[in-house]
């Protein structure tokens, strides 16, 4: 088979990333709306259990059950549990934060990625992209002011979230030459309803609730019952994730990390956008700074690294 050029590799991981990045907006939505009332593990064993199917038939449209144990099955589950930590510190901090604020403090994930993928994949990066990761890095210490009388501790769910998906994302693009997107996924997702239960066993009869933190009484708070429309909101979470992770698994597969990964900031629309209709939340002037640098370290980012990737042949 003729191998598939470059440039549209790297489209078709955009379009992937965005889309997904899309998608996976409604979920946090959904999980924002559902945090003063239901623990977070609770929606996590029923989103889980209601992508398990959807994501099986992925599985079987992408090559059937024998992609799901070939010899590296054991790397897939390590990186499901990255992932699962990835996305439970980012749903503590959504139960405390502004969406905008969570979103932007997560988009260290994408200068991680950048400064991960020469560690990890030996990419090449030039100077002015390790400088706009590093004014990046700025925007995120003016975003989480710490020192200041604003600063929340749950501030820093989000940047470990960064990291911990960072992480994730390398790991599928080691994988991504033999593992399917669609196995990627579902292995995660077997890691999520596994993750999730034990954090039902431990926390769900309500023993540790009572925190006053918002992030700490999603964690802890035990099971409750839920009306027919909550219980379909966090069904609806199952069909988003099984969705989302695999079109972001596909982004990180098929393109290079520094092409996709600055298109991760297209989450931001989405934060500000559901943070005003829903709960009033606009960001301030600082918060607009940083999130203006973070936005503009990944954007040059972007453009340095599509200058170079066209600059390439000639040299």
């Amino acid at each position: 088979m003729t191998p598939t050029p470059a440039p549209r590799r790297s489209a078709l991981g955009i379009l992937c990333l965005c889309a997904g990045v899309a998608v996976f907006s409604v979920q946090d939505l959904i999980l924002k709306l559902l945090s003063g009332a239901y623990p977070l593990h609770q929606a996590m064993v029923i989103r889980s259990l209601t992508a398990m199917p959807l994501l099986y038939l992925l599985v079987l449209a992408s090559g059937g059950p024998k992609t799901l144990v070939t010899p590296g099955w054991p790397r897939m589950v390590a990186r499901g549990l990255v992932m699962f930590v990835a996305y439970t510190a980012y749903y503590l901090a959504l139960a405390a934060l502004p969406m905008a604020t969570t979103v932007a403090l997560y988009f260290s994930a994408p200068l991680m990625i950048t400064l991960l993928s020469v560690l990890m994949l030996h990419d090449r990066v030039s100077l002015p992209r390790w400088l706009a990761v590093a004014m990046g890095f700025v925007g995120v210490v003016v975003m989480v002011r710490p020192g200041s009388d604003l600063f929340d501790w749950a501030a820093l769910l989000p940047v470990v979230s960064g990291l911990t998906y960072a992480l994730s994302m390398i790991l599928a693009r080691q994988q991504g030459a033999t593992q399917t997107a669609a196995a990627l996924a579902f292995h995660g997702n077997a890691v999520f309803l596994i993750c999730a239960l034990i954090l039902s066993a431990v926390f769900g009869s309500g023993t540790f609730a009572g925190e006053t933190h918002p992030s700490l009484g999603f964690l802890t708070r035990g099971w409750v019952t839920p009306t027919a429309a909550d219980l379909g909101r966090m069904a609806l979470c199952g069909g988003v994730a099984a969705i989302g992770l695999t079109l972001l698994t596909q982004a990180y597969r098929v393109a290079a990390s520094a092409t996709v990964a600055p298109f991760e900031y297209t989450g931001l629309i989405w934060g500000v956008l559901y943070g005003w209709v829903f709960w009033s939340d606009w960001p301030d002037s600082t918060a607009w700074t940083g999130i203006a640098i973070i936005c503009g370290a990944g954007l040059f980012v972007l453009w340095r690294e599509t200058t170079e990737r066209r600059r390439a042949p000639a040299m």
